[in-house]
């Protein structure tokens, strides 16, 4: 149960708000400037310079207001009061490699867990300029006015989205199987870079449904508030209450969880093709 009063989690709110706006302004100001993108030790996990100071932005206005809470960010991992049931989760660039890309599809995302339970997120696209905003309780909204899952009730009829994780060249469980069987039972499957922003098209009803393996805490915590707040319902694939360092989890408007849990649980992973061979021992060309 949630001790924590409206009032102190809209505080909470206005925090996260303030921060992903000066977050975004950061992004703003790189976009489309970047002199060099480096990775960060795996093939396509991408940092920037827009990234660290972004983050640094971020940082810099959560420990101001609230300067007894913990701290998990991206880029710099834990830090402030470990022993605090609050903890930030950040990702000052969610979608970095859209961002090096100029594909506009990249946020800032700040939740807030109390005793490990996301009840606090703010998604940002500062390119787009799009603000989604939650807390438990208190609602959710899109750009101020109030947002709300779809109301499609069917696969046949539904628009979905998912994403593949950066170890994806190196596992069979990497999620190309489960993309392919939902697209031929679906109107279609987007993949859009940013599990944030994934999150936050459910909630804005966009999209119907989203699910994804492979994630860290700072990419989901914020988004979760959302999908919650907007009427809908986030689990694990096999509808079991969601396990947030798994890193795996499945999203909808609440009518297609059922159908889309049962799906995922069909699909078994490519393994080996006929005339490529094992994916997960092929390299990148």
């Amino acid at each position: 149960m949630n001790s924590v009063t409206p009032d102190k989690l809209k505080f909470f709110l206005d925090i996260a708000t303030e921060a992903a706006l000066q977050g975004g302004a950061v992004l703003q100001a790189y976009w489309g400037k970047l002199e060099g993108v480096e990775e960060k030790g795996r093939s396509g996990d991408l940092v920037t310079v827009a990234d660290k100071e972004s983050e640094a932005k971020v940082l810099e206005v959560l420990q101001r207001h609230s300067p007894d809470c913990g701290i998990l960010a991206e880029e710099s991992g834990v830090l402030g009061n470990a022993e605090s049931p609050f903890r930030w989760a950040i990702d000052p660039l969610d979608g970095t490699t859209n961002y090096a890309h100029q594909y506009p599809v990249c946020s800032v995302s700040i939740g807030l867990l109390i005793n490990g339970v996301p009840q606090v997120g703010v998604v940002y696209n500062p390119i787009r300029e799009d603000l989604f905003q939650a807390a438990t309780g208190v609602g959710a909204t899109y750009n101020r006015q109030p947002m709300h899952v779809s109301e499609t009730k069917t696969l046949d009829r539904s628009l979905l989205v998912t994403g593949f994780a950066y170890d994806r060249r190196e596992r069979d469980d990497n999620n190309y199987a489960e993309f392919c069987y939902l697209t031929h039972l679906t109107q279609g499957v987007r993949r859009g870079g940013s599990a944030s922003l994934d999150l936050a098209d459910v909630a804005c009803g966009r999209i119907d449904g989203y699910w994804e393996r492979g994630l860290s805490p700072w990419d989901l915590a914020a988004g979760i508030v959302l999908v919650r707040e907007a009427g809908g319902v986030v689990t694990a694939y096999d509808q079991s209450p969601l396990d947030l360092p798994s890193g795996r989890l499945l999203a909808t408007n609440g009518h297609l969880q059922s159908a889309l849990s049962d799906r995922l649980a069909e699909v078994q992973p490519l393994g080996e093709l006929p005339g490529i061979g094992r994916l997960s021992e092929r390299s990148p060309v």
